[in-house]
């Protein structure tokens, strides 16, 4: 029988703000920003959740909940670093650990019973680890699945274990609300309560024909989550299989809605820098890339361009970028843009023989240019165009490299 655990760390951000801050502690407490930013939230203490604010919600919403929060600009530097300590706990009780977020992981525990007992006396050890190593509680589901073990988790919070049984998936999952099934968001829920889905018990005992005709190839997805099973999406892959990236981004969201040409140019060439830089940390290639635009009407839109070769260079990749910008930009105020790094190959597509000198020293550049960085800090060389953007990374439970996913701190 397999066994799986699911760890949550417990307010994770605002949490490692306490142990920096113990004033903090049993206050409402708003990680993301200042209050008048237009930013959104990136974490809210429980205290803070009672008054309604959530994750991604804006910043100024938050504060009309909740004036009297504490609002925080967040540290990335010291979430990253507790988040390695919390993967070095994780790594001493079986080497099968995936990092699903900043805060969150995935253990196979399979065949380990006598090393670290019963599932339950395991999980419990495990939160006690966790608790000694970083002073941070969390919660831990257990189960036959990963799917039953993160939702397990779920409902053990905060500083809880639960652990379901073998052979009781159903039963566990059968009153919960569709919402509790990994992957429903609003839109999804709405269209499972139009048929009269419910809980998860409702959609458990429809054919799968059913829901198949009704919601596709993810209708039998969520037909075999209803039972409990891994399927579909994530859960493809095996845990701590060495999986490449399938893109690479980032994103930035101006402090000042800019219809300011230079200063877009100017974020576009930087957000490039940085998605280049991590393609070559992982060795890969973009074939295709992508912009994401944001206007202050929170309208969105992504284009996107096939590349004639797959580059890993931050010319190409900010010349296409901007030409793709201007081609789609309407000249409102932008609040977002983002750059994606697509279609990805492990291999260099081959550039025109005018164009392989020119691209065989950049190669050389940035190879001594990342060393600096790597020395220096990022924002030490920088293309001309990209000098000036004031680009300020936000606070989110996906940063760049996790603990063990990292290419250039791989785990021993």
């Amino acid at each position: 029988m397999r066994s799986y655990f699911h760890l949550d760390m417990d307010a994770f951000f605002v949490s490692v703000e306490e142990l920096f801050d113990p004033s903090l502690k049993g206050k409402p407490v708003v990680v993301g920003g200042k209050a008048d930013q237009r930013g959104v939230v990136s974490a809210a203490s429980y205290a803070a959740r009672k008054f309604g604010v959530h994750s991604a919600m804006p910043l100024r919403t938050a504060y009309k909940l909740c004036p009297q929060a504490i609002f925080v600009e967040g540290h990335r530097e010291r979430y990253t670093e507790y988040s390695g300590k919390v993967y070095q706990v994780l790594q001493s009780f079986t080497p099968q650990v995936e990092m699903a977020s900043i805060d969150e992981a995935y253990l196979d525990m399979t065949g380990t019973h006598r090393l670290h007992g019963p599932p339950l006396a395991a999980a419990g050890s495990l939160l006690k680890s966790v608790k000694n190593a970083t002073g941070l509680n969390c919660s831990i589901g257990a189960g036959s699945s990963r799917l039953v073990s993160k939702i397990a988790s779920d409902q053990a919070k905060p500083h809880g274990v639960l652990w379901i049984v073998p052979g009781q998936e159903a039963s566990f999952l059968a009153p919960l609300d569709v919402r509790k099934i990994p992957g429903v968001g609003k839109v999804t829920e709405q269209n499972l309560h139009a048929c009269g889905i419910r809980k998860v018990g409702d959609l458990a005992r429809l054919e799968e024909s059913f829901v198949e005709q009704r919601f596709g190839k993810w209708g039998l997805a969520l037909a075999g989550k209803a039972r409990g099973e891994d399927a579909g999406g994530w859960f493809d892959e095996e845990i701590g299989s060495e999986t490449a990236p399938k893109s690479i981004s980032h994103e930035n969201t101006f402090d000042v809605y800019t219809a300011d040409a230079t200063a877009l140019d100017a974020m576009l060439v930087r957000l490039c820098e940085m998605v280049a830089r991590r393609l070559r940390d992982h060795k890969m290639y973009a074939r295709t890339i992508q912009i994401k635009l944001r206007y202050s009407d929170f309208s969105t839109f992504t284009r996107s361009k096939t590349l004639d070769h797959a580059t890993q260079i931050d010319a190409e990749m900010a010349s296409a970028v901007r030409e793709l910008f201007h081609h789609s930009w309407t000249r409102k105020p932008i609040r977002l843009l983002g750059v994606y790094a697509q279609s990805l190959e492990k291999v260099e597509g081959q550039a025109s023989l005018l164009d392989e000198n020119t691209t065989d020293r950049w190669r050389k550049t940035l190879a001594a240019v990342d060393k600096l960085r790597d020395k220096f800090g990022d924002t030490t060389v920088s293309l001309a165009a990209g000098m000036n953007a004031p680009f300020r990374a936000r606070v989110h439970e996906n940063p760049e490299n996790l603990p063990g996913k990292d290419p250039k701190h791989k785990p021993k």
